[in-house]
C-alpha cells in the first residue's frame, strides 16, 4: 500500500502537469497545496484520499477561510489544485458539491503613482531594471510579461509590443514608447554579444514552449527568439536539466523598485504592478477611451478596467469636496 507522504503521489502530479504543459510556477503551487491538504488531514496512505473526499476538501477550504484568513483568490487556488489532484491524477472527479465556508472577497483600490512621482522614481531604478520598469509603465505590461519578452516581440517600426501567452494564455498588442527606442537598441547590442558568446561556447539555446519547439526545432538558437532581458548567467532548466540562459528574475525588478521608491521618499507601497496601474490611470486622464485601455491591458472584462475610473485625480467618485468651494 503506497504511502501518501512518499514521493510517488507528488511525482505523479508533476508528471501529469508537465504532460499538460503547466508552468513550473503552477506546478510548485499545486504541489504545495496538495501537501498542505494531506498534512491537514494527517493522511499517511493513498487510499485515505478516497474516503469522504468532498467532506475533507470542504473542511480544509473552510479552515483556510476561518483560521488562516486567506484571500478569496488564494482559497480558489487551493480548490483548483485539489480538483486537479482528484480529476487528473487520481482519476476520481469530485461528484458532490463543495460547500466550504468562503473566504471574504475584498475589493482593493490599486496603488497609483502620479506623473510627478513616476518622474521621481524612474531615474532612481538602476541598470537593466530601469528598462523593464519603463516598459511596465510605458506599455502597461505585467512583470511576468515584461521579463518573458523575446527580441522579436518589439516592433520598432510600428511602435508596438506583442505580448504572447499573457494572462489567460492570450496574445495581445500594446503600445511601445518611442522614447525607449535608442535605449533598447543599445541594450540589444549588448544582449546579442552575450548570445554570440553563448553560441561559441556551445550553448545559446533558449527555452521555447513545447508546441513551438516541436514546430520550429532550430528556433531555440535563433536571435529573434532570445529573451529581451536575459539572466546574467547560464543555469540548468529545473524541468529538463538543460543548461540555458533564462530570462531576468522578476524579484530583482521588484527589489530595484522598492529601493527607488524609498530613495524618492514617496509614502506609497509601490511594486511592479503599480506601474501598470499608473499606465492605465494616466491614459484615462489624457482622455483615452476605456475600451482601448482594456485592449492594451488584455482585460477580458470591461469591469476590470473600470476600476481605474475610481482612482483618477478628481476626488472620491469624481466629486469635488465642498471645502474647496470656500476658498479658506
Amino acid at each position: 500500500m503506497s504511502s501518501v507522504n512518499s514521493p510517488t503521489l507528488l511525482d505523479d502530479v508533476r508528471r501529469i502537469m508537465r504532460l499538460k504543459h503547466y508552468s513550473l510556477h503552477t506546478e510548485r503551487t499545486y504541489c504545495d497545496w496538495i501537501k498542505q491538504f494531506i498534512k491537514f488531514h494527517r493522511m499517511t496512505e493513498r487510499p485515505a484520499l478516497f474516503e469522504e473526499s468532498e467532506a475533507k476538501i470542504e473542511a480544509f477550504l473552510s479552515h483556510l477561510a476561518t483560521e488562516r484568513h486567506v484571500a478569496a483568490a488564494t482559497q480558489n487556488q487551493a480548490m483548483n489544485a485539489l480538483v486537479f489532484l482528484y480529476k487528473q491524477v487520481l482519476n476520481r472527479p469530485l461528484e458532490q458539491r463543495i460547500d466550504a465556508i468562503r473566504a471574504k472577497s475584498h475589493r482593493h483600490m490599486p496603488v497609483v503613482l502620479s506623473v510627478d512621482e513616476v518622474k521621481q522614481v524612474l531615474p532612481r531604478v538602476e541598470g537593466v531594471a530601469q528598462l523593464v520598469v519603463k516598459l511596465l509603465y510605458g506599455s502597461g505590461l505585467r512583470i511576468t510579461e515584461a521579463v518573458r519578452l523575446r527580441v522579436q516581440d518589439i516592433d520598432f517600426a510600428y511602435r508596438q509590443v506583442t505580448v504572447r501567452s499573457g494572462k489567460g494564455d492570450k496574445d495581445r498588442v500594446t503600445t511601445f514608447p518611442a522614447s525607449m527606442a535608442p535605449l533598447l537598441q543599445n541594450h540589444l547590442e549588448k544582449v546579442k554579444s552575450i548570445h554570440q558568446q553563448d553560441l561559441a561556447a556551445g550553448f545559446g539555446a533558449v527555452y521555447l514552449p513545447f508546441a513551438l519547439a516541436r514546430k520550429y526545432p532550430n528556433a531555440e538558437r535563433e536571435w529573434g527568439w532570445q529573451y529581451l532581458f536575459p539572466a546574467r548567467s547560464l543555469s540548468a532548466d529545473p524541468l529538463s536539466g538543460i543548461t540555458r540562459r533564462h530570462h531576468l528574475d522578476q524579484s530583482l525588478i521588484n527589489k530595484a523598485i522598492r529601493a527607488a521608491v524609498r530613495q524618492s521618499g514617496i509614502a506609497k507601497r509601490a511594486s511592479a504592478h503599480t506601474f501598470r496601474h499608473s499606465f492605465a490611470t494616466h491614459l484615462l486622464q489624457r482622455g483615452t477611451d476605456i475600451r482601448t485601455i482594456q485592449a492594451l491591458l488584455g482585460h477580458s472584462e470591461l469591469e476590470t478596467t473600470m476600476i481605474y475610473t475610481h482612482v483618477l485625480n478628481q476626488g472620491g467618485q469624481g466629486v469635488v469636496s465642498p471645502l474647496d468651494d470656500l476658498g479658506v
